[in-house]
């Protein structure tokens, strides 16, 4: 597996492979890598002929309050996840060699951004959309990767991609879980062994959700109330959002059918946590 670290090295690796006849497929993370991540990579090796990761925590999808700083990084773990699961190059470049000094372009999301965790984080999707597109250029994949963890996020790049006419496919791919349930995330090694333990409300409440659709209940109301209702059994768990929104839109809607988005955003002590389920 070969390592970038410039958008040079990057495109004559993908222009060389392009010659070839070969697809190219491309897996963006922002690093420390889980299961879920290595999914998303084991997809793309089946689908492309060749796999390209990016390992980049963008500043630009973080407000100054929120965890940049803080979030985890292990490039040498990484990298031997993505060797494993057969990746042929991993990009990991600086800040700077993202973003220049005077850097003032970005893509920017509308609508679908406003809602979920827009309502909270409303610069993290134009942060997103802009790295993405950046990513989009440097890799000019035929395929690129996300996972269904983040449903508004796959909703809004497949949205972008149609909107400025990206030639990529995008391939959403199932949350991966835990052996309890659990959605694997990065942010799930901030959490002690008491709020490990408390965590595990969101997937019992996507399970709730899920049940009472499957079992015919036709208005999302009631069954964002039950599932709002366990989570706040728990002690150390507090809500940011328990909502119910159209899979392509994002906008409420009050009746279940098909492609409905359940999604949730809870705080587990300082720890922000996702999970979700579609109809």
């Amino acid at each position: 597996m070969i390592t970038a670290t410039t958008v040079d090295e990057v495109r004559s690796f993908v222009k060389k492979q392009k010659s070839e006849g070969k697809t190219v497929g491309l897996v963006p993370t922002m690093g420390f890598l889980h299961e879920g991540h290595a999914s998303l990579v084991k997809k793309s090796v089946e689908m492309c002929d060749v796999t390209v990761v990016s390992v980049f925590v963008n500043p630009t999808q973080f407000a100054p309050n929120e965890d940049f700083d803080a979030y985890p990084r292990d490039f040498k773990r990484d990298c031997a996840l993505l060797e494993s699961c057969g990746a042929d190059l991993v990009f990991h470049p600086e800040a700077s060699e993202m973003y220049a000094e005077d850097f003032t372009t970005g893509v920017t999301m509308d609508v679908l951004s406003k809602t979920l965790c827009g309502k909270t984080r409303p610069i993290h999707f134009n942060g997103v959309c802009t790295v993405v597109s950046k990513l989009f250029n440097i890799v000019t994949p035929d395929k690129a990767f996300f996972g269904q963890k983040d449903a508004q996020q796959l909703a809004i790049i497949k949205r972008m991609v149609r909107d400025l006419n990206f030639d990529i496919e995008i391939v959403g791919c199932p949350i991966v879980r835990e052996e309890d349930g659990l959605a694997k995330s990065s942010r799930n090694t901030y959490l002690n062994a008491d709020e490990r333990k408390a965590a595990l409300c969101l997937s019992q409440s996507v399970a709730i959700g899920k049940k009472m659709a499957e079992e015919g209940v036709s208005d999302t109301e009631t069954i964002l109330a039950a599932m709002r209702a366990h989570i706040e059994k728990e002690p150390l768990a507090k809500i940011d959002y328990v909502e119910a929104v159209d899979g392509v839109t994002m906008q409420p809607t009050e009746k279940v059918k098909d492609g409905v988005l359940f999604a949730m955003a809870v705080y587990i002590g300082k720890t922000r946590l996702i999970d979700n389920f579609i109809v």
